[in-house]
């Protein structure tokens, strides 16, 4: 798996291997091209995976743990090539390991590749009253798009990038107004932290979720036009949460070296919201959580996640039932501004 991020005149990758051989450590690879383009050659720095933790480590640390005359590299001198969507990778190491690699990069449609089922406002609540009990998970979307987080939609990859810059910016900046202070450190308030930077607007490797199908088709009717007379549809996912928590590794750190979703519940420091939307997380590498989904569900031969798309000239029969149930912008957004979004629906957007 390699993530490469564009930087003012130049790339800067990070890639993780992990073989399947046991006698044989997990590997990190850092790389930087002296310039833009389609073939590049650079040097790439090696570091070995522990495999009791996944964290980056040195040859010193974990070497008694493979055979006795177990050589590691130290760095690589490597080729890169870039055709269409196809990036080959060709590398020797300092002791003579030799390596290839041929990557596909991810689709950029926007499009969900999920086909959902169709059906009204009344058939919507009528069905979630018959799985909303069993470990479903819930998010509203205003369009049918895939599953991404807002770092990958802005074109970022590089998580480690993005906890040593953009967290310890975020962590300065944001001390000198927060009434708590976060100790990053802390595994509870590291979470915290960046669900706050999720809440308020920060692109993050987070997605959001909530226990509530009802919370969820809030999201997705909110920013939908009053008075939409089109054909367009609006999005609720419902995720197999109980089935993916039993049956796939749920890790506690952002960037692991392999693939990862993992579903995270954060405590509610200083973020209000997180209670009345009844929030949930998943945590992810992955620039397309959609396909990595779908690629599991082929694998297991279970549904794991399916989508429900409604009118969205049904907007004002969903938000009418849905603030009788207490489901407002004040309730969710416990502000200034959510109460004043409030009552500008009730009293102006007729």
């Amino acid at each position: 798996m390699i993530n490469i991020d564009e930087v003012d005149d130049h790339y800067e990758g990070v890639a993780y291997m992990q073989p399947e051989l046991p006698d044989i450590p997990g590997t990190a690879v850092y790389l930087r091209t002296e310039s833009k383009g389609t073939e590049h050659s650079a040097t790439a720095y090696t570091f070995p995976i522990d495999p009791r933790t996944g964290d980056r480590t040195s040859w010193d640390e974990i070497k008694e743990l493979y055979p006795p005359g177990t050589s590691y590299s130290t760095k690589a001198e490597v080729n890169l090539n870039l055709s269409g969507e196809t990036l080959t990778i060709d590398g020797v190491s300092d002791i003579g390991v030799t390596l290839r690699a041929v990557l596909e990069r991810p689709p950029e449609s926007a499009e969900s590749k999920i086909e959902g089922q169709r059906m009204s406002w009344p058939d919507f609540k009528l069905y979630v009253a018959t799985i909303s009990k069993n470990g479903y998970l819930f998010r509203g979307q205003q369009k049918p798009w895939r599953l991404r987080t807002s770092f990958h939609r802005r074109g970022r990859y590089r998580i480690s990038e993005f906890i040593a810059k953009d967290v310890k910016q975020l962590h300065q900046r944001l001390s000198a107004i927060t009434s708590h202070f976060f100790d990053l450190t802390v595994p509870d308030q590291n979470g915290a932290f960046f669900n706050l930077l999720q809440h308020h607007g920060y692109p993050t490797p987070l997605l959001d979720w909530s226990h509530s199908p009802y919370v969820a088709a809030f999201f997705a009717f909110r920013d939908r036009p009053i008075g939409y007379r089109g054909e367009e549809l609006v999005r609720i996912y419902m995720f197999n949460n109980r089935e993916w928590q039993k049956r796939y590794r749920q890790v506690q750190t952002l960037d692991p070296p392999f693939p990862h979703l993992s579903v995270m519940e954060f405590i509610a420091i200083g973020n209000p919201r997180l209670v009345p939307q009844q929030a949930v997380t998943t945590v992810t590498n992955l620039h397309d959580i959609e396909a990595y989904i779908l690629e599991k569900e082929a694998e297991a031969d279970i549904s794991l996640l399916e989508a429900v798309d409604i009118p969205a000239n049904e907007r004002e029969l969903a938000m009418t039932d849905l603030r009788f149930m207490g489901i407002t912008a004040g309730s969710m957004f416990p502000s200034i501004d959510g109460v004043c979004e409030e009552m500008r629906e009730r009293n102006f957007d007729r």
